[in-house]
């Protein structure tokens, strides 16, 4: 059982995290940044995906170099990468039930775009349990995993990182909110598209795992309702 009874502040990734991998959404949206980058910069298919997959290992995510590099407006990158079919997601009550019993405030922290998350988590059926949502332009364009963005949500939300979780599918994405004093939990994926993501930026499979990482999971749900029976169990 996750002893997470010091938790206040529940700070959750969207994309993999919130649902899983198997749902393929990250795929579409690979598609289009290849797409986005090979009209954009009059490129070929394979240079394209090959740009975009180097800017994400250098700059954190490949909107990041492309801002750097090449002057890309970011919204306009944003409103043409999300631009994908939703329609299958479920509403997860499961999910739900357990985001409605935890003690505290929730959040959203993703390197996406707050119409992106409002959308997915809406889809699920859980964006009604979100205190709010903390998106790239909010970090200032700034992405995980660099430190400045996680140090600006805190700040921004007035939490005290020991009195706060995150929650994440990339190892390291966990690394900063560690070393700021956050509980960290890795949120295992299981997808065969995963095997053609450069390996330190993709979402973890099942048994992995790092020295900075508190608790893992490949079930979110069951996962929140053994910390809320943490919670009820100490109160």
């Amino acid at each position: 059982m996750p002893d997470l009874i010091h938790v206040e502040n529940w700070v959750f990734d969207l994309d993999n995290t919130l649902y899983g991998a198997q749902e393929q959404l990250f795929p579409q949206m690979d598609v289009r940044m290849t797409a986005f980058i090979r009209e954009r910069l009059s490129m070929n298919h394979d240079d394209a995906r090959r740009m975009q997959k180097d800017y994400y290992v250098e700059y954190g995510t490949t909107m990041s170099g492309l801002m750097t590099e090449h002057d890309v407006c970011p919204d306009e990158f944003l409103e043409y990468v999300h631009d994908i079919d939703i329609a299958h997601l479920k509403e997860n009550k499961g999910l739900g039930a357990a985001l409605a019993s935890l003690p505290g405030r929730k959040f959203i922290f993703t390197n996406g775009s707050v119409k992106h998350a409002e959308n997915v988590a809406g889809a699920l059926g859980v964006l009604h349990h979100f205190d709010e949502i903390f998106d790239i332009k909010a970090a200032g364009y700034a992405p995980k995993p660099k430190r400045e963005p996680y140090e600006k949500f805190l700040t921004s939300h007035g939490i005290n990182p020991r009195r706060a979780a995150m929650f994440e599918d990339i190892v390291q994405n966990l690394e900063a909110p560690h070393a700021l004093g956050m509980t960290t939990v890795l949120v295992h994926s299981d997808a065969a598209w995963l095997d053609d993501e450069p390996h330190d930026k993709r979402p973890a499979r099942a048994s992995e795992t790092a020295p900075h990482i508190h608790y893992v999971t490949d079930d979110l749900t069951a996962f929140l309702n053994a910390a809320n029976k943490a919670h009820v169990k100490a109160s």
